[in-house]
């Protein structure tokens, strides 16, 4: 049963309880020319501030995980072409949410130009590998957390 329906997600009522169902997401750390992780900042309305991010999108229906995180790859950053493979894929909240995460890292990538959808404000902030571990604190959003360890993992 179908409690609210807004334009990102649904609440339905599952074995009476709430769930927030959501497309499934993706996000990319990818790997510039020099080697380093290329990150995003920008606003999140429901943190109230601007966060440091992986590049990061909602799955469209017609498409599969690594093709939306090529076109968000693409459109947040300039970043192009190159090798892809998947690193993991996670719930990002299943006490609530049915959204699934998919994590993939890029390298070998062709610099280009942004494409940013109408409204996005996004710097682009790169990192070198070894300044991950003593800047990981600067990082508040759990998907990258999980994306920028598993880098440092592999």
């Amino acid at each position: 049963m179908t409690l609210w329906e807004g334009k990102r997600f649904s609440v339905v009522l599952a074995d009476g309880r709430e769930v927030a169902e959501t497309p499934d997401a993706v996000a990319v750390v990818a790997l510039d020319a020099e080697g380093r992780v290329v990150l995003v900042r920008q606003l999140r309305e429901a943190a109230g501030e601007r966060l440091l991010e992986l590049p990061a999108g909602l799955i469209d229906a017609d498409e599969t995980p690594l093709e939306t995180a090529q076109r968000e790859l693409r459109e947040e950053t300039g970043l192009r072409g190159g090798e892809w493979r998947e690193l993991a894929s996670f719930w990002s909240s299943p006490g609530f949410t049915n959204e699934r995460v998919w994590v993939f890292q890029a390298t070998l990538l062709e610099e280009g130009e942004p494409e940013p959808d109408d409204g996005e404000d996004l710097e682009l902030v790169r990192w070198a590998r070894e300044e991950i571990e003593a800047r990981v604190h600067e990082i508040a959003d759990a998907t990258t957390l999980v994306g920028l360890l598993l880098y440092l993992r592999g």
